[in-house]
């Protein structure tokens, strides 16, 4: 697995910083002062290019959808198909989430 050329201390403490986020709101005021609004929407819309690809949608589709460049398409499909199966683990949760919502 290539997780290992990424951890260290710092990376430690961010991850743990995330996972210490209770709510939704948190999540946003967290990221809004960490990251540029940019940096937020280019990680959202790789994880919704991720799901799109799961449901079978085309390149095309993608693209005019999201904004994605086929490059990054490319790069979350790559991810999909040979990483860490994490967006597959994420998508799986928050559609179970969703339903659960839902069903409430």
């Amino acid at each position: 697995m290539q997780i290992n050329k990424l951890r260290g201390k710092e990376l430690d403490q961010l991850f743990n910083s995330v996972l210490s986020l209770k709510d939704l709101e948190e999540c946003y005021r967290f990221f809004d002062d960490l990251c540029t609004v940019n940096e937020i929407q280019s990680l959202a819309q790789r994880l919704e290019v991720a799901r799109m690809l799961r449901e079978g949608k085309t390149y095309h589709k993608i693209e005019t959808e999201t904004g994605a460049s086929t490059a990054t398409i490319s790069r979350v499909k790559r991810c999909l198909n040979y990483g860490n199966d994490a967006y597959e683990m994420a998508l799986e949760r928050i559609k179970s989430e969703d339903t659960a919502q839902v069903e409430e």
